[in-house]
């Protein structure tokens, strides 16, 4: 029988850390693959893991007690994306990076993470020792992307820089525009429907409608097409 997923789980050594030492956030819902990375980093001379999470909320409630120097964030959690997490630890804590670790090379997701705030993002299938080095780079304030993923983002980057894209934001009424940004925010339908005065199955239809026009299959891919074409609250009343 499986076990329940266990509350985030708190690891003070009660030593004094020295100031070299980067203090580390792990976040992953899978206990063994969390518990693995746990072992691995917090061995590591130069890193200590002052905490621990299996969800989202418990993620950005643990930065905010122990505001470590890295929180390294699996993309996928049981109650959110760990992207949104990502944008609410930087947005609170400007001074705390994060990596995002993941086992899925997906383009969108990874220029999600950047608009996010994220200092890096890797494969799960990353080597031990290349993990290591990879959150010492960002402990020097170095930005990073996982070989596998980086082509990919640079050539959407490049269709985006030489307009390859259309300009499909004008198909877009000023609620559709503002529906959107709240999708990219990572926000429910539910959610969505309270700020913006709607039933939730108008916003469903809302919301399906916004991404056949723009040519979107995932909710995800919002936040990128929200980066592109730098659209905010203000362009959008």
């Amino acid at each position: 029988m499986t076990e329940p997923r266990s509350e985030a789980r708190i690891r003070d050594d009660g030593a004094a850390s020295s100031a070299r030492v980067l203090r580390l956030l792990v976040v992953d819902d899978h206990e063994v693959v969390r518990q693995g990375l746990v072992a691995l980093l917090d061995r590591r001379e130069g890193f200590q893991v002052v905490a621990e999470a299996g969800t989202a909320a418990e993620a950005v409630e643990q930065a905010r007690r122990f505001e470590p120097e890295i929180v390294v964030m699996d993309v996928r959690l049981p109650d959110g994306s760990g992207i949104e997490a990502c944008r609410e630890i930087r947005a609170d804590l400007p001074g705390t990076r994060v990596v995002m670790l993941t086992s899925y090379p997906d383009e969108e997701a990874v220029l999600s993470a950047i608009v996010a705030g994220a200092s890096g993002y890797l494969l799960k299938q990353v080597r031990a020792r290349d993990l290591v080095a990879a959150l010492e780079s960002v402990g020097r304030g170095e930005s990073l992307l996982d070989p596998a993923v980086t082509e990919k983002v640079l050539e959407r980057v490049r269709r985006i820089a030489t307009g390859a894209y259309t300009d499909e934001l004008a198909q877009l009424t000023s609620q559709e525009q503002k529906i959107l940004l709240l999708v990219a925010e990572g926000k429910t339908n539910k959610e969505i429907a309270a700020e913006v005065f709607l039933s939730d199955k108008t916003v469903k239809n809302y919301v399906s409608s916004i991404l056949s026009k723009l040519n979107l299959e995932r909710r995800a891919q919002a936040a990128a097409f929200v980066a592109k074409h730098r659209l905010d609250r203000t362009t959008s009343d």
